[in-house]
């Protein structure tokens, strides 16, 4: 009854541990079979997916990290196995709307294959330093249960670009081998902008060799890449990305909500949360972080509840982006 792809399919998600995948390509299945008259065959695999749904084993296990990279590629990708969900990103609507998409079709990705759709995969992360560009990354793979793979562009960029060309070619044929969540961050220092007039030959080789792999690419990989400074990349480089996510300093909403995530483990019932949304202006998601955490800290080491006043002494040490 099952196809030959769909076979894989099951194999597939079973050993990454994508549950939810599993149960669709079985549903798959059970269609197939009904419209190939098995219809007793076809009640009974829907009946075993919503009972294994209904009643679920044990949580899967985190992946096991063998996806090591080894040889020349070890001093140029690292590779982690992050806890982190969409759920811990502080973003504005839109923004989760369309990771939480990104992650949908990548878990119905055999789905959507099956009719000739390719799922998204490729992001363009821009916005200013601690706005939740690498928390992103981290926060699809923890989604899709893979590896993280973070891209050292200092061992990556060398005096010969003809060098730094082949090690590219070496990440790319990585993202074939392995799939995974690869993060290209301060993508500008690879895709700057060829208009510049500063900018020597070799320079746009490099370019033109990213741009090449990144239209190539074959693999089932996420490619996730981060700028601070969208206004340095080259024109051509947005063409190469299905979504182009915009990351802007948090509203007032998102910074009470930042803030908020952090203290969740201190009493808080006495913070006037209009007066620290004032004082939360201009700060980043990093910023913020840090300002709650050392407000925590005092009320912890106070035997306290965190306070108004400690809030806002925190946030009015840290810098804001006016000031960076």
């Amino acid at each position: 009854m099952a196809t030959a792809d769909q076979v894989k399919a099951l194999v597939r998600s079973q050993a990454e541990g994508d549950e939810e995948r599993f149960y669709a390509v079985a549903l798959q299945v059970a269609a197939r079979a009904a419209r190939s008259g098995h219809g007793s065959a076809a009640q009974e695999l829907r009946d075993l997916v919503d009972g294994l749904r209904g009643h679920p084993g044990p949580a899967a296990p985190h992946p096991t990290p063998v996806a090591r990279p080894r040889g020349e590629l070890a001093g140029l990708l690292t590779v982690t196995y992050p806890g982190t969900r969409l759920t811990d990103l502080a973003l504005d609507g839109r923004g989760t709307e369309r990771l939480g998409r990104v992650v949908l079709e990548q878990r119905q990705r055999d789905a959507l294959l099956a009719q000739g759709f390719a799922p998204e995969r490729r992001l363009l992360l821009v916005g200013p330093p601690g706005t939740g560009k690498t928390m992103t990354a981290r926060a699809l793979a923890g989604e899709l249960r893979l590896p993280l793979f973070s891209l050292h562009l200092d061992s990556l960029i060398t005096k010969m670009m003809g060098e730094t060309a082949a090690k590219l070619r070496l990440v790319f044929d990585a993202l074939t081998e392995t799939r995974g969540v690869y993060l290209f961050d301060e993508v500008d220092a690879l895709a700057g902008d060829r208009a510049q007039g500063n900018d020597v030959g070799e320079i746009r080789r490099v370019l033109d060799s990213f741009l090449q792999f990144l239209e190539q690419d074959p693999s089932d990989s996420l490619i996730v890449a981060a700028s601070n400074h969208p206004q340095l990349l080259d024109r051509a480089l947005f063409r190469r990305f299905e979504s182009v996510v915009e990351y802007p300093l948090p509203s007032p909403a998102v910074a009470e909500q930042v803030i908020r995530n952090r203290l969740v483990a201190v009493r808080t019932s006495g913070i006037g949360w209009q007066t620290v949304r004032d004082a939360s202006r201009s700060h980043s998601h990093a910023e913020l972080t840090i300002a709650a955490e050392s407000a925590a800290k005092a009320a912890i080491l106070g035997n306290s509840d965190v306070t108004t006043c400690w809030l806002v002494d925190a946030l009015s040490d840290r810098p804001t982006d006016m000031h960076r």
